[in-house]
């Protein structure tokens, strides 16, 4: 498909221009221009909300159902341990090093290809392609925002590194802030009531106790404790004590549940940041997923967060990369991943019916 391999190529040459324009998250501006004038130069009217930037294919139908394909154009701060720059498209053979490449930018620009190839032939189903702000952070500003914009979805494609394999389920987030009380006393006697005593009896709970419904994809709920402070001076019991703890949660359970559990076992007030992201997980005879087990894809349960959690409708998480490159020194993507990526999203989605 001659047609196929020239967006291909143009999508890896956008990748290269992404890499090299920072976008960490809330300053995306540079990519999101990048991304509008992609989109106008291949013939696909964009749309753009704040660093949102997104386009409809012709021949849109409310009566028709509508397919997402979703990525994310912001990255994380890069570490300190790149021996590469980072905002440098650097190639090496197959190999595309910098910040971005493989989380999510391959992904982000094969669904822009595979978009492209699709727009104009018959589809039983509208398409829109939306490459979104503020992914790493779970921000107000990124798909959040833009979702409301584009009336009722079917089914969503998220782009994420997953060896295109399917990730027909996926952890939430929960980030709960404990507090747990004492009293304060004289240290050199046996007085007060030590919060800090409290807080550890809570955090040995989380150590040794889990949840009752277990996941077959996703595994037990997992809570890990991962700040903790208390006290003014040596000689005096805490009377606070506060701490972090981190919940992935399983799609057994809603945040709110997970909240309401807990705090029945433990003594310290809990204060969760956010109740918005929940486990997701769709149906293994939806027809989204029959379609990539007839062409050979796994299918399994991911425990890292995305825009999944913020999509309150069917969604797939599917990419091309390994998400064990993201976030790490040095990331890369392959030119060959790419080229199967958009091969194996064209399959995907070409007669799909939902």
């Amino acid at each position: 498909m001659p047609e196929l391999a020239a967006l291909t190529q143009a999508a890896v040459a956008l990748l290269e221009q992404l890499i090299g324009t920072p976008s960490i998250s809330r300053e995306e501006n540079g990519t999101a221009d990048l991304l509008f004038d992609f989109l106008a130069a291949h013939g696909a009217p964009p749309q753009r909300r704040g660093n949102n930037v997104w386009a409809v294919a012709p021949g849109y139908a409310p009566d028709r159902p509508t397919v997402i394909l979703s990525s994310h154009h912001d990255t994380v701060k890069p570490g300190a341990a790149w021996t590469y720059p980072p905002f440098t498209a650097t190639w090496e053979g197959d190999k595309l090093i910098g910040l971005g490449s493989n989380d999510a930018g391959a992904s982000a620009v094969s669904l822009l290809a595979t978009f492209l190839y699709l727009k104009d032939r018959p589809r039983a189903y509208n398409l829109i392609c939306a490459i979104t702000a503020e992914e790493e952070i779970s921000g107000a500003n990124g798909i959040a925002k833009l979702l409301p914009e584009l009336g009722p979805i079917a089914l969503g494609i998220v782009g994420e590194p997953t060896q295109m394999q399917l990730a027909i389920a996926e952890k939430g987030l929960l980030v709960l802030d404990c507090l747990a009380r004492g009293k304060t006393g004289h240290a050199a006697r046996d007085e007060g009531e030590n919060a800090l005593y409290k807080a550890l009896n809570d955090i040995n709970w989380l150590r040794n106790n889990q949840l009752p419904r277990v996941s077959p994809l996703l595994g037990p709920v997992k809570t890990t404790a991962t700040q903790i402070s208390a006290g003014l001076q040596h000689n005096v019991v805490p009377d606070e004590c506060r701490f972090v703890v981190d919940v992935r949660t399983n799609e057994l359970y809603s945040n709110a549940e997970v909240v309401e559990m807990l705090q029945q076992n433990l003594q310290s007030e809990i204060t969760p940041r956010s109740l918005r992201l929940n486990s997701s997980r769709i149906a293994v005879d939806h027809p989204i997923v029959q379609r990539g087990q007839a062409l050979g894809k796994e299918t399994y349960g991911s425990p890292t967060l995305s825009d999944q959690a913020l999509m309150p409708f069917a969604t797939v998480k599917i990419g091309p990369g390994d998400s064990a490159r993201s976030h790490t020194p040095d990331e890369f993507i392959l030119r060959s991943e790419i080229i199967s990526g958009v091969r194996d999203y064209v399959a995907l989605l070409t007669d799909l019916v939902i």
